[in-house]
């Protein structure tokens, strides 16, 4: 097999267990499923991922992190951290509404319930969040509010979006994201 064939695969599994995690949280993710959902055959797993199952589950998370923590300095690089929340909250409503509310953020679901499942999923999903919240303190920071300030805000930016993204999938609905926009609106308003 050549490599771009041998790379293809391997997308593919872990595009495909980025999407189990999404809708079935770390214990979906299983060699199994991924195989079925990706369509590589057995002899991939080792091939592509010598760790097996948590190395594909690692692999997979690590790909969503890096996915969100490119969109959110993507959009920071514009220097304007009300279009960074609105690009976030337009991404997760189309997600969910592309999944009928079945998929929600990966790394949350990492961090609710693989502490057992895959022992260096916490040092992962902490590095993960710690990612996010560094770009959007940056871009607060950029846009001038104190460095403490621009800390508090961005803890809250990540919890109040990953805590509106759980609420959308329990509830089949978009509001609590169109609730985030129109509250947190006034705290990223500078004040010269």
């Amino acid at each position: 097999m050549s490599g771009p064939d041998r790379r293809g695969t391997r997308q593919r599994m872990l595009d495909s267990a980025v999407l189990l995690l999404r809708e079935r949280g770390a214990a979906g993710v299983t060699v199994d499923a991924v195989l079925a959902h990706s369509g590589a055959p057995r002899g991939s797993v080792y091939h592509h991922f010598p760790g097996g199952r948590n190395e594909i589950v690692l692999g997979a998370v690590r790909q969503a992190g890096d996915y969100i923590a490119a969109m959110v300095s993507d959009s920071a690089a514009e220097g304007d951290v009300q279009r960074t929340v609105e690009g976030l909250v337009r991404f997760w409503k189309r997600a969910l509404t592309k999944t009928g509310f079945r998929a929600g953020c990966p790394v949350a679901a990492m961090a609710m319930d693989s502490r057992d499942l895959v022992p260096d999923a916490g040092e992962v999903v902490r590095e993960i969040f710690a990612q996010w919240h560094t770009s959007l303190a940056d871009v607060l920071s950029t846009s001038g509010f104190p460095a403490p300030r621009a800390q508090r805000l961005a803890t809250l930016i990540v919890s109040v979006i990953e805590g509106a993204v759980i609420l959308c999938r329990a509830n089949r609905d978009l509001g609590p994201l169109d609730d985030v926009l129109i509250e947190i609106a006034p705290l990223l308003e500078r004040a010269d």
